[in-house]
């Protein structure tokens, strides 16, 4: 694999994305329920096949509101509200529980939110042990246990107990150093808060720290982004993630909070992200899809570079060759064909959990053409190339037939730069691999590119 991944203005001007990664597809926020009796069977289905697991907890409380977010979180001071919140998740835990195969194996377990540690320690380790209690959770440095970090809400003896439970990843969200930028999303910390968070992460030896940042904030200019990066380098994580921030108060109410005004212009973020991938490059970092930046020696790298396939690329976050099965509200679950989330409203989560009924949920049963999609997306994210050989045998059918109305607009992709396109083959280019989400979105038919197409084109003029 190329350590350079390049650079062209041309590229970002036309292609840069800033919606969310594919950490899983499909992403779009269906609205078609998805029955107990649905979910029950594809369990069961699950269960019968012993396909892998993946378990996901999302906590939904935040101490404080970061005005950035876009995520369904529960803003509040009261920790008190986390012990009813627990009752209702091992409520959940002990439902699905029964209809599982106690024998398939619990390849990935991750703890997001909100904040995982808002819950305290002994609710975290009374968590961790009903899905001990319930699953085949072996707790060993193969398995992957990751949990999401903040670093205002973490110190030396959380990471303790997190490490002594089964943890062995940790992903630190710091997103900006700058306390202008800081001010401006409400989100104040020190470089130190998250220094200690890594020392302990490193002292109590777990396998994988990971460091999320954000470029485009409010305030934001490529001097001080610049200083957060120099900054983060000289913690050594081991895998740093970078995201664009996308300012969209109709969609996320938070962020109406954010004076337009004060968020970066095109050109900013362009030196931004060119930057990034400057001095993460030659800090030893090579790109490893979906915003992830890995060090040489990480895994992650070791499977590009061995061109392993997309199932064994088990990190991102995207469970790839697992079943997913999501606890908590908000919660994402893909099981065999369906692909849903719990209910938003907390309330109703609970109601329903404690009357031992899982919760509403709103999804999307798959169909033969989402595997071939998803399987094309998934290669793509992780590869940064797709063979259409495989694809075209599993599913019966011919690439360039069955995607005959994007062929047009590759090609363009393919004369522009971004990538080279063959009978046989999609390969991203060195220059194009930043911009593979903009390829992704072609193949989303949830995704509405043409739009996005244009709106980049004139916000580029």
């Amino acid at each position: 694999m190329n350590k350079s991944i390049g650079w062209s203005s041309k590229l970002f001007s036309t292609y840069h994305r800033l919606d969310k990664p594919y950490s899983s597809y499909p992403t779009f926020n269906f609205q078609q329920p998805i029955s107990a009796f649905e979910r029950f069977s594809a369990l069961r289905d699950s269960s019968k096949a012993r396909r892998p697991l993946a378990l996901s907890v999302n906590i939904p409380f935040c101490a404080n509101a970061c005005y950035y977010c876009t995520a369904k979180n529960v803003v509040t001071k009261d920790r008190s509200r986390s012990a009813a919140y627990l009752r209702s998740l091992e409520q959940e835990i002990r439902l699905v529980a029964q209809h599982i195969n106690t024998n398939q194996q619990i390849k990935q377990l991750h703890f997001g939110g909100g904040t995982p540690t808002f819950l305290n320690t002994a609710e975290l380790r009374q968590l961790m042990s009903c899905l001990k209690d319930n699953f085949n959770i072996v707790s060993d440095n193969f398995s992957q246990y990751s949990i999401d970090i903040d670093p205002r809400e973490a110190d030396w003896s959380t990471m303790g107990v997190l490490r002594d439970i089964g943890f062995n990843r940790v992903n630190i969200e710091v997103q900006g150093l700058d306390p202008s930028v800081q001010r401006a999303i409400n989100r104040l910390q020190s470089i130190e808060q998250t220094q200690t968070i890594v020392e302990a992460a490193r002292t109590l030896q777990f396998r994988t720290v990971n460091i999320s940042l954000m470029y485009g904030l409010p305030k934001q200019t490529p001097q001080s982004f610049t200083q957060t990066l120099t900054d983060i380098l000289t913690l050594g994580a081991d895998r740093i993630a970078l995201q664009g921030f996308q300012h969209q108060p109709s969609k996320h109410p938070i962020q109406n909070r954010i004076n337009a005004t004060d968020l970066p212009c095109s050109t900013e973020i362009e030196q931004m992200l060119y930057l990034a991938q400057q001095m993460l490059t030659d800090a030893g970092y090579q790109y490893v899809g979906m915003g992830h930046f890995a060090l040489a020696d990480d895994e992650l790298v070791f499977a590009q570079e061995h061109e392993f396939s997309q199932d064994e690329i088990q990190d991102h976050g995207a469970f790839l060759s697992c079943d997913i099965i999501g606890f908590g509200v908000s919660a994402t679950s893909r099981l065999g064909n369906y692909h849903y989330h719990n209910t938003h409203e907390l309330s109703a989560y609970q109601m329903a959990c404690n009357n031992q009924q899982l919760p509403a949920a709103q999804g999307l049963l798959c169909k033969n053409d989402d595997h071939i999609r998803r399987s094309i997306i998934q290669a793509l994210t992780c590869q940064f190339s797709v063979n259409f050989a495989s694809i075209e045998q599993q599913h019966k059918i011919s690439i360039q037939d069955y995607f005959r109305k994007q062929w047009p607009q590759l090609e363009k992709m393919q004369h522009d730069g971004l990538l080279i396109l063959t009978d046989n083959a999609l390969h991203m280019t060195a220059q194009g691999r930043l911009f593979t989400l903009a390829v992704c979105q072609l193949f989303d038919q949830h995704f509405s590119y043409d739009e996005t197409i244009n709106s980049a084109r004139t916000q580029a003029m």
